[in-house]
């Protein structure tokens, strides 16, 4: 990178407040575009959407080129690890993702062989994207949390609280205990190939972290992010990761000391009065409901002003609490955008 670009995402990363505040949106490459949809059609199954480099990078690309969004984030999903595992991950329209259950017998025989050779694709894409992208665009690799992949692969498919992950735990704690360790090691490296790749940062996604009683909270959503940030600092000290724990409430106070994380996401439910002090501690991203992009309007004016009053004097990166919905009208997005950056003309 020319020592005169600046990501302006990597820069609140490290601390710094930026005016204003830099900004992407989880899902921004997503149902919500047209162009997203006819890529989509065009390329059949979900997964061959996200193993084919050329239309990872383009379905990245497309909300850069409309909305210049400060970040791109890789374009791929939380579920290519257990597909990686042999567990027959399929994506079915109107269903949702599914997947071979595991048990405790299929945990213990898990081995990390070929995960990388399998997921090269996707590095692949990393690799195009950061040569593609404007120099002063920051990249974003991810991974799924520990928890909320083991989520997916104890039950076969997404359930509204996680009951058969939660039972399994209190069932067979050190089978759950193994596989989060097991997936920890594996997701950490996942990382690391994505930085080595050209990610400038990286995002974990916890997503179910909101179903966890306190204690699991600890042992389930704290312990294994913990242990994959150590792997991945042990051998790229520099890297900036974003640890995002959906829904955990209360249980974010201290999360980004005992995980390790530089910034920590929130989302939505999180007050912006706890969030100013959770900001005290270092950089946060969010967390603007994505229910008020679809209604527009000044119910989204109002969120948004609200966020920045709040936070916007501190290190921030302006998100939604979670991913954009399909039934967001792009419109909306380019007024979120002008209102974040103070453009009037409309201009994203």
């Amino acid at each position: 990178m020319p020592l005169s670009v600046k990501r302006k995402i990597v820069e609140v990363l490290e601390g710094k407040t930026v005016s204003p505040p830099p900004l992407w949106l989880m899902r921004q490459a997503g149902r919500y575009l047209p162009e997203y949809r006819a890529t989509r059609q065009a390329a059949g199954g979900f997964l061959d959407l996200c193993y084919t480099p050329d239309l990872a990078v383009e379905v990245t690309l497309q909300p850069i080129r409309r909305y210049a969004f400060d970040a791109a984030i890789l374009f791929s999903d939380i579920l290519v690890i257990p597909d990686a595992l042999n567990r027959q991950v399929r994506f079915t329209p109107g269903e949702g993702p599914q997947m071979d259950p595991i048990d405790p017998a299929g945990i213990y025989s898990l081995k990390p062989d070929g995960v990388l050779t399998h997921l090269s694709p996707v590095l692949e894409a990393v690799k195009r994207l950061r040569r593609e992208l404007p120099p002063e665009t920051t990249l974003l690799g991810f991974c799924g949390a520990p928890w909320t992949v083991a989520t997916y692969m104890i039950a076969g498919h997404g359930t509204p609280d996680q009951a058969p992950a939660r039972l399994f735990g209190y069932r067979d704690r050190k089978a759950l205990e193994h596989l989060l360790a097991f997936l920890a090691e594996i997701s950490a490296e996942y990382l690391v190939a994505q930085i080595d790749a050209g990610a400038d940062a990286v995002q974990i996604f916890d997503s179910w972290a909101g179903v966890l009683g306190e204690a699991e909270f600890k042992a389930f959503a704290i312990k294994p992010v913990a242990r994959m940030i150590e792997i991945v600092r042990s051998k790229r000290p520099n890297a900036r990761i974003i640890a995002f724990a959906k829904g955990a409430g209360m249980n974010l106070r201290h999360y980004r000391q005992k995980t390790g994380a530089d910034a920590i996401g929130l989302d939505w439910s999180v007050p912006l009065s706890f969030a100013t002090e959770l900001q005290k501690e270092g950089p946060v991203q969010g967390n603007l409901d994505p229910m008020r992009v679809v209604v527009g309007g000044q119910a989204l004016d109002d969120g948004i002003d609200a966020i920045l009053q709040a936070l916007g004097n501190g290190p921030l990166i302006f998100n939604l609490g979670h991913g954009i919905t399909p039934d967001a009208d792009p419109q909306n997005v380019t007024r979120l955008v002008n209102r974040v950056r103070g453009v009037t003309d409309g201009s994203a």
